[in-house]
């Protein structure tokens, strides 16, 4: 069976992520979740830290069918200036937020498996 998919990512998903999100997240943390203008499985997702750090994070999560995600990371900046990733608080960091969207992935398989 060879049948093409419809896109998964809808107009109730992407408002599920923006609703769900930052429950995921610590309190004071911002986010916010946009369709990709190219793919209609991809959303991108811009996350500012908590407190002073002064990080923001940008990933991506494509949908790979109406349970599984993956997650991409894209970038990482300090007050506006590119910050090297490969630094072990801001890699926890990247694995917690990466954790935190797999965490609202689960939450939204009630939209996405309907």
């Amino acid at each position: 069976m060879n049948e093409e998919l419809t896109p998964i990512v809808n107009d109730s998903l992407i408002a599920g992520w923006r609703e769900h999100l930052p429950e995921c997240l610590n309190p004071s943390d911002g986010a916010q979740v946009q369709l990709d203008g190219h793919d209609p499985n991809l959303l991108r997702i811009h996350i500012d830290t908590e407190g002073r750090s002064g990080y923001a994070f940008d990933f991506t999560v494509r949908y790979v069918d109406d349970r599984e995600i993956e997650v991409g990371f894209m970038d990482v900046d300090k007050n506006g200036v590119t910050v090297d990733e490969t630094i072990d608080k801001v890699q926890d960091l990247i694995e917690d937020y990466i954790r935190h969207i797999h965490e609202c992935a689960q939450i939204l398989q009630r939209v996405t498996h309907a």
